[in-house]
């Protein structure tokens, strides 16, 4: 039975490194789900539309390029901020849906990491983590991330970034963050990465073994 292991949490959490490690573990493929709608996003901006077109941002997310996920600005702060706009709108999120769960259909399995995985992308998914951590937490892990590529920003903007993002992410309409009910929460504020990595790949062991 293919393994899909879905993966939610806030920004800055862990769960794009943690994901991608139990994808190299399980040898499987692996989707950040956040791209897609920072895609959509950049389209509009390179089109040089406006973020709140619901139309034009429909229509991005239609005729999304799997090929544009590798450019580098998706990865820019501004462009989180962005695709937290986007995602909000229902259209958007319903034209994307098929297409994350066409990647999730592979034979073998996938990880998949994002906002709606186990509540809507992925609801039959046999391993499902919520992945959280404090908000001054995920500040200062995107603080040094954003250091770490020569890009300066305060941590009081950036801790307000998060939060503002938080509440329009739980609040939108449409697929809202919120845990899956039968999802394991992982709080990551005390944990590097190799303790998370640990204590996520116990919980997909545990879940396989009670499921069989």
């Amino acid at each position: 039975m293919p393994l899909v292991i879905a993966i939610d949490g806030p920004a800055a959490s862990g769960k794009g490194t943690l994901a991608k490690r139990l994808a190299d573990h399980y040898g499987l493929p692996h989707l950040d789900t956040g791209l897609l709608y920072r895609a959509v996003a950049l389209a509009l901006l390179d089109a040089g539309l406006s973020l709140d077109d619901r139309e034009a941002a429909a229509r991005a997310a239609e005729a999304l390029d799997p090929e544009k996920l590798d450019d580098p600005r998706l990865r820019e702060r501004a462009m989180g901020e962005a695709a937290s706009r986007v995602s909000a709108v229902p259209e958007v999120r319903a034209g994307l849906l098929l297409w994350q769960r066409r990647f999730a259909a592979d034979p073998q399995g996938a990880v998949l990491d994002g906002r709606d995985i186990g509540t809507v992308v992925c609801p039959e998914a046999e391993v499902k983590l919520f992945i959280t951590a404090s908000s001054e937490e995920r500040a200062r892990r995107r603080h040094r991330e954003l250091a770490g590529r020569g890009e300066t920003a305060s941590f009081a903007a950036i801790l307000a970034d998060i939060e503002a993002r938080d509440a329009r992410d739980a609040g939108r309409a449409a697929a809202p963050l919120r845990m899956a009910g039968d999802a394991v929460r992982l709080d990551t504020t005390e944990l590097d990465a190799d303790a998370a990595f640990d204590e996520a790949r116990g919980i997909v062991e545990r879940t396989r073994g009670s499921a069989r």
